[in-house]
């Protein structure tokens, strides 16, 4: 067999934390039958961002993709269970509701369940939409179990962590270098690039350590050191309808039982988030330097911690947006140095599982195939315009008045596309579907119903429905969710069951929010 002249043989991935340990471990688990070298290259004097704690459903199949055991990891990286995030103050100040990885109810001939309810509602049915999801009403009773691996309610829901992600990028370092990984510790000095192509070659250390390459990895995180330092790749501002552009975290001690789910509390410029992990709890302050001084910001922070603050505060700054191209020539941008979201949805290193992924679908020869390249940034820019647009209809879709902030994301004008699906939503109670992205139609009715976005009409083949039939049908479908949430243990009673020699972990991935199948 002729040897593939083109075939790339040395990974240079430079910068270490999340992204870049995330994206040495899938490569070396994908490439560990071929001759390609895999370094890292990451200096222990440049600090990574580290409070990415809250993580979604897909990164179970990452971890398994990986033969990860499931009991190890949540042992290593002190992980809790997450079936979804509340959110607090949000619609009004006093408002709560849940963001769940599950569905509300079950079509019924065809028409969404939340038609049904909003017809129900509006006829003097006092429960919330929440009481027919069963992993919010898990959430409220502070327990957790495994989906049922059937077609009943019990499958109706997946689930994520809650993690330490400075222990998770250590435990998968040794996963890498268990398996080859090459790690290279320094600064970057200089990066060299071919005269004719702009590839880049080689990156010069601090150390005086060269390294080449023939596909770069840049896990840089903020600084873009390859993707915009050396090839100018530019970026697309969105900070007008994400304004938040500061952050400030402070981990604390755990004053009561961990609860399966994230908080975001909305404040007067901003949100602050609320972790949950086996040793200790994450707490952030997200918000506009417009609206809030930064000791304003801690201020706040430290007021609702709940417990003894365990570190001096980490403060950030940032820019929402995106890289025009993620991948550029010999460079893949992937996390924090090809774009930006704010962890409002926990999809921090949801965008590095994604990016990776692609990257392994697409991964190219040493010429890097143009319909590759063009592809992965296709696919990688609507996935990070269609969180944008969920993320934005947080913001937008809310009557609070009460500061400067609420009442500017309030009135600001939005994208055509999201301006046309909250329309429409408004108008008729229709949420837009789509095939490819992350947040499909039961994110929406979650955010749409929970921030008081109710629409003036329902789908009118319901109102042809027997009224008390469909109470019925309600009352049916929340006493068989009370009575399976009365089955399962507590939630902190689950993570004891980690020690249990018989329990090897949940054998089922995950590539959706909404369920295990």
């Amino acid at each position: 067999m002729s040897e593939n002249i083109n075939a790339v043989r040395h990974v240079s991935i430079v910068g270490g934390g999340t992204a870049g340990w995330m994206t040495a471990a899938a490569l070396a688990k994908i490439l560990e039958d071929s001759d390609c070298v895999i370094t890292l290259i990451e200096s222990e004097q440049i600090g990574t961002v580290g409070v990415g704690e809250a993580t979604l459903p897909h990164l179970r199949f990452f971890n398994q993709r990986l033969g990860i055991d499931e009991p190890e990891f949540m042992q290593r990286v002190n992980a809790t269970y997450k079936l979804g995030i509340e959110f607090v103050n949000w619609g009004q100040q006093g408002d709560s509701y849940i963001h769940p990885f599950g569905d509300f109810g079950s079509p019924i001939n065809g028409i969404p369940f939340h038609h049904y309810w909003l017809h129900a509602h509006n006829q003097g049915l006092k429960n919330p939409i929440g009481d027919y999801s069963l992993p919010i009403a898990v959430c409220e009773k502070n327990k957790f179990a495994f989906p049922a691996q059937d077609n009943s309610l019990a499958s109706t829901y997946s689930f994520a962590y809650h993690i330490d992600a400075s222990l998770y990028a250590k435990f998968l370092r040794e996963y890498c270098e268990a398996r080859g990984v090459i790690r290279q510790e320094g600064k970057v000095v200089k990066v060299n690039q071919d005269t004719e192509t702009g590839f880049v070659t080689s990156v010069e250390m601090d150390s005086d350590v060269t390294v080449e390459g023939d596909l770069f990895i840049d896990c840089s995180g903020f600084r873009g050191l390859l993707i915009e330092q050396t090839l100018n790749t530019g970026y697309e501002h969105w900070r007008h309808w994400l304004p938040c552009d500061r952050a400030v975290a402070i981990p604390c001690q755990s004053a009561e039982e961990p609860v399966p789910y994230t908080r975001a509390t909305a404040d007067k410029a901003g949100w602050r988030w609320r972790i949950p992990l086996q040793h200790r709890v994450g707490n952030g302050h997200v918000y506009c330097s417009d609206f809030i001084s930064d000791d304003e910001a801690e201020h706040s922070l430290r007021q609702g911690l709940g417990g003894k603050p365990e570190a001096e505060p980490n403060f950030l700054r940032f820019n929402t947006g995106r890289r025009k191209q993620m991948w550029n020539k010999n460079v893949v941008a992937i996390g924090l140095s090809g774009g930006f979201l704010e962890p409002l949805e926990s999809t921090g290193i949801h965008l590095i599982q994604l990016g990776i992924m692609k990257l392994i679908e697409f991964f190219p020869n040493k010429e890097m195939d143009k319909a590759y390249v063009s592809e992965f940034n296709r696919v990688m820019q609507m996935e990070i315009e269609r969180i944008k647009d969920f993320l934005i209809l947080h913001y937008n879709a809310t009557e609070r008045d009460d500061s400067e902030f609420w009442n500017y994301v309030r009135t600001m004008s939005l994208p055509d596309e999201l301006q046309r699906k909250i329309d429409l939503f408004r108008q008729t109670g229709h949420v837009v579907k789509y095939q490819e992205g992350l947040f499909l139609e039961p994110s929406w009715v979650a955010v749409y119903f929970g921030q008081r976005a109710r629409p003036i009409s329902v789908d009118p083949r319901v109102e042809r429905f027997d009224l008390p039939q469909i109470k019925m049908q309600l009352d049916k479908l929340k006493s068989q969710i009370d009575a399976a949430v009365l089955s399962m243990p507590d939630h902190l009673q689950a993570i004891k069951n980690l020690d249990d020699p018989t329990n090897d972990g949940w054998k089922h991935a995950s590539m959706n929010l909404y369920g295990s199948h």
